[in-house]
């Protein structure tokens, strides 16, 4: 028993010296372990801004910053910021810490990590030092590396915005979404924040665009900047000048009808056009499909997904585009599928037979681009074949 209990007092004895030893190592350890990472996060911040003299972390838990910012800090001797960001390109999770001096000039930019297939973003940041806001816009992006580029991008530029909040100004942070969301709620409180942009069948002059309220209680016109709120018995706001327009085009929309086209009877369409409809007024509505990267494409990188680009445009008799809009596509992720943005088919509208070729492509998307042109080709002809032409 004796002996049992001087072991006892031997162990705890033998514990209560390593705890010493190992309080007074992390004691003296600590403030060194704590310098380094100092350092290390210096020299990162330092990276992006060299001539700074020393960095504090900003509490911005309390600011409404873009939503990429996760960290921020001021350098010490007033000459500006160090931004983190977070956001996704082809992949997810890149990493950007990007400087930006009192003047709102990006001293320096660079990729901390990311999951990105090409690289690209490992040096793309060089491209924006001594840069602006404008010159952020003028940034060429990176052929075969859209997403990842445009990605980039708009991180700094969320930087700069960022940069002028944290110096006590005020930016409109707001997406080009949002943006137009707060718009259409704006010039129609009755349609309760619901829009849906519609697919346009008859032509409305000088009108670029309408959406309609989910709840049925009206619709919104876009003529360039103005959102115009027609509501559902056809009132305009008052003080809106000539609004017979915008109630007259409401009214087109309403009276407009399709009627479907049975393509048995055109065996050469079969094969190319999935459906076809026409208007009371005479215009046709095409739903055709073109071969793009996911059928003539494929690598190692970005297999072929044996699918065909579908699009669907309306076609005045007289061949020219109404309005045009991707129905499904397969394409590559970060390249080809930038055919479903409408940054690329809201180019075909108003184009016509002779002109649609005539459109930006898709920044190192061959392939989908000419697929997409072939559709479209195909629309064309089958309003010549409808119409009764070869």
């Amino acid at each position: 028993m004796k002996k049992n209990i001087k072991n006892l007092v031997v162990f705890v004895c033998i514990c209560t010296v390593i705890t010493l030893l190992l309080a007074t190592t992390n004691f003296i350890t600590a403030p060194m372990i704590e310098k380094n990472q100092n350092a290390l996060a210096n020299k990162a911040l330092l990276e992006v801004m060299p001539n700074g003299k020393g960095f504090e972390n900003v509490d911005i838990t309390k600011l409404t910053l873009p939503s990429t910012v996760t960290e921020a800090y001021r350098e010490t001797d007033g000459q500006g910021y160090v931004i983190k960001l977070l956001t996704s390109g082809y992949g997810s999770d890149m990493v950007i810490m990007c400087g930006v001096d009192s003047k709102g000039v990006v001293t320096g930019a660079v990729c901390l990590s990311s999951n990105e297939t090409l690289g690209k973003e490992k040096t793309y940041g060089e491209n924006f030092t001594d840069k602006d806001a404008a010159g952020v816009d003028g940034v060429d992006t990176i052929t075969g590396a859209t997403k990842t580029t445009e990605a980039y991008k708009n991180a700094v530029k969320d930087a700069l915005n960022a940069a002028i909040i944290l110096g006590g100004g005020s930016v409109d942070i707001r997406s080009e979404e949002e943006i137009l969301f707060d718009n259409l709620n704006t010039a129609l409180p009755e349609g309760e924040k619901k829009f849906q942009k519609l697919f346009l069948t008859e032509e409305l002059d000088n009108i670029d665009a309408v959406y309609a309220a989910e709840n049925q209680m009206g619709y919104v016109i876009v003529q360039g900047e103005q959102f115009i709120g027609v509501k559902a018995d056809g009132t305009v706001a008052e003080g809106v000048e000539n609004g017979t327009i915008f109630t007259d085009a409401v009214a087109k929309i309403k009276a407009s009808s399709l009627q479907d086209i049975n393509l048995a009877g055109y065996p050469d369409l079969e094969a190319t056009i999935i459906s076809a409809k026409k208007t009371a007024s005479g215009n046709y509505v095409i739903e055709a499909k073109g071969a793009g990267y996911g059928i003539k494409g494929g690598d190692e990188y970005h297999p072929a997904s044996n699918e065909y680009i579908i699009v669907r445009v309306a076609i005045t008799p007289d061949y020219k585009i109404i309005d045009c809009i991707t129905v499904s596509q397969a394409e590559t992720k970060g390249l080809g599928d930038e055919c479903a943005n409408e940054s690329f088919y809201g180019q075909f509208v108003g184009k016509t037979e002779q002109n649609y070729t005539e459109i930006d492509a898709i920044s190192g998307a061959t392939l989908t681009t000419d697929g997409y042109k072939q559709a479209i080709e195909r629309a064309f002809a089958a309003v010549k074949v409808l119409k009764g032409g070869a």
